[in-house]
C-alpha cells in the first residue's frame, strides 16, 4: 500500500467511481517526462485517497501507434458505457497532439480510438479535456501550444457523438496574456496555457481552471463564461485560485459529497506529487480551504 507521497506523478486526474467505491488517479507517470522514448501511463487506484494501489498500467502502445515521446496528462471520462482516456502524444516531425483512446475498464487496457489525434495536425496542442454541454453534444478543449503561438491559447471545438472526429475549425475561448496574474515565460510575448478544466457551479455557471506562470511560480487561474456556454464570452478572474508553484489542477467530488481540487506540487521534477485540497463552493465563487 502506497500514500500519496510515495507516488510521483505529474497532471493527477480523478475518475471517482461511486459503484465500487473506488477512486482512480491517472497522471503522467513516466520517469523521463521530458526527453527520451515515453513509456505509457500507469494508474492508481484508492477507497480513501490516503491509501493507493498500483502502479497498475493502463496504456503501453503497440508498435504501429505514431509516437514515442511525452506521453502527458492523460484525463479517463465515463461516458456511454465506455471509459474514455485524452491524452496528449508527440514524435519528432509530428506535431504533439490529443489522443482519444478507450476501455470497457478503468484500470485498462487502453486502446487509440483512431490512428490519428483530434486535434489539428499541424497545431502543436496539449492537455485535451472532456466537455458535455446543456445539449449533450461532446467538446474538446485543449491548449494551442505557446511553443507555436507564443500567447498560449485555449480553444475547443465539437467532437462527433462516437469521438472519433472533430467537427468545425476551433474556435479560441481565452489567452494567456489576458489574464492579470500571468507573467510570461521567455522574452516578453511567450505565456503558457496548461491544463484546462471545466466545471458547471451549483448556480449553473461555468468555469474554467487553467494553468500557467506566476510571479510566483506554476499557478491555477481561473475563467469563467459570461453566458455559462462553452462559447463564452470568457473573463478572467483576477487573482489565482491557487499559487504556490503547484497546478493542473482538475476538480472531482469525495464520496462524502466534498468538492476537491488536485493539483501537482512542486512543479519540479522529480519532485512531483498528488496533492488534494478541500474546496468550497458559494455563489458560483470557488475558495480553497487550506
Amino acid at each position: 500500500m502506497l500514500t500519496k507521497n510515495d507516488i510521483r506523478i505529474r497532471d493527477p486526474f480523478i475518475l471517482s467511481d461511486r459503484d465500487s467505491n473506488t477512486y482512480y488517479m491517472y497522471g503522467t507517470t513516466d520517469e523521463n517526462v521530458w526527453n527520451g522514448p515515453a513509456t505509457g501511463f500507469d494508474a492508481y487506484k484508492s477507497s480513501d485517497l490516503k491509501n493507493w494501489e498500483g502502479p497498475y498500467q493502463v496504456f503501453r502502445p503497440d508498435a504501429e501507434f505514431w509516437a514515442d515521446q511525452h506521453f502527458w496528462a492523460p484525463e479517463v471520462f465515463y461516458h456511454n458505457d465506455q471509459y474514455y482516456m485524452f491524452a496528449s502524444f508527440k514524435a519528432e516531425g509530428k506535431c504533439r497532439g490529443t489522443q482519444i483512446l478507450t476501455s470497457h475498464n478503468p484500470l485498462g487496457p487502453f486502446q487509440p480510438l483512431t490512428e490519428e489525434p483530434v486535434t489539428p495536425r499541424d497545431w502543436e496542442c496539449l492537455d485535451g479535456t472532456l466537455f458535455i454541454d446543456n445539449h449533450k453534444n461532446p467538446w474538446l478543449i485543449f491548449c494551442h501550444e505557446w511553443l507555436q503561438v507564443h500567447d498560449g491559447e485555449i480553444c475547443a471545438v465539437r467532437l462527433a457523438s462516437d469521438f472519433k472526429t472533430a467537427i468545425g475549425d476551433p474556435i479560441v475561448l481565452i489567452k494567456a496574456s489576458d489574464a492579470k496574474w500571468t507573467i510570461p515565460v521567455r522574452g516578453e510575448t511567450d505565456y503558457v496555457t496548461d491544463g484546462p478544466f471545466l466545471h458547471r457551479t451549483q448556480n449553473g455557471g461555468l468555469l474554467m481552471l487553467w494553468s500557467s506562470r506566476s510571479a510566483r511560480g506554476y499557478a491555477v487561474g481561473i475563467a469563467r463564461s459570461l453566458t455559462g456556454t462553452i462559447d463564452g464570452p470568457w473573463f478572467h478572474e483576477e487573482q489565482p485560485l491557487m499559487d504556490e508553484d503547484g497546478g493542473h489542477g482538475m476538480l472531482f467530488k469525495t464520496f462524502k459529497n466534498e468538492l476537491m481540487l488536485t493539483i501537482h506540487a512542486p512543479n519540479q521534477t522529480p519532485d512531483e506529487r498528488p496533492v488534494f485540497l478541500l474546496v468550497e463552493e458559494q455563489n458560483g465563487e470557488l475558495e480553497v480551504m487550506k
